[in-house]
């Protein structure tokens, strides 16, 4: 059972490729709490009842609501803007989509992706995050 005072970070991936959802429930789930969504659509509605997670790892090329469209209503919300976002995505000329998105996000890696280099950054991510008050 966790303490109070510690709290697993929550990732949330949003990813229509099963394998891809296994591989970061893996390779991420002993440090952190994962929450996986095979769709925009689902981690929308997973925010809406009232989840917020620490960090996203998105996919951009999914049917539906695609990543394009979660990144663009995460980051309008005044609610969900300062969640941190990594792009995880086979799409072509990624770092000219990346640099071409009209909101920003803390990396991005082209799939296939090195898992150790994934699990460095997100480490990185979270670590520059403010840190909560605490009260004495």
């Amino acid at each position: 059972m966790e303490s109070a005072s510690f709290k697993r970070k929550q990732v949330l991936i949003v990813d229509d490729e099963p394998s891809i959802l296994k591989l970061l429930n893996f390779i991420l789930s002993k440090q952190y709490e994962i929450h996986a969504m095979e769709s925009g659509y689902k981690a929308h509605l997973w925010l809406e009842d009232g989840n917020f997670p620490d960090i996203v790892i998105l996919d951009l090329h999914m049917p539906h609501f695609d990543g394009t469209s979660f990144l663009k209503s995460i980051k309008i919300s005044g609610y969900y803007r300062e969640i941190p976002v990594i792009i995880l995505s086979a799409a072509e000329d990624l770092e000219n989509i990346v640099a071409n998105l009209p909101f920003k996000v803390e990396a991005y890696f082209p799939k296939p992706f090195n898992p150790e280099s994934l699990k460095e950054e997100i480490v990185k991510v979270l670590a520059a995050l403010p840190k909560p008050m605490s009260y004495k």
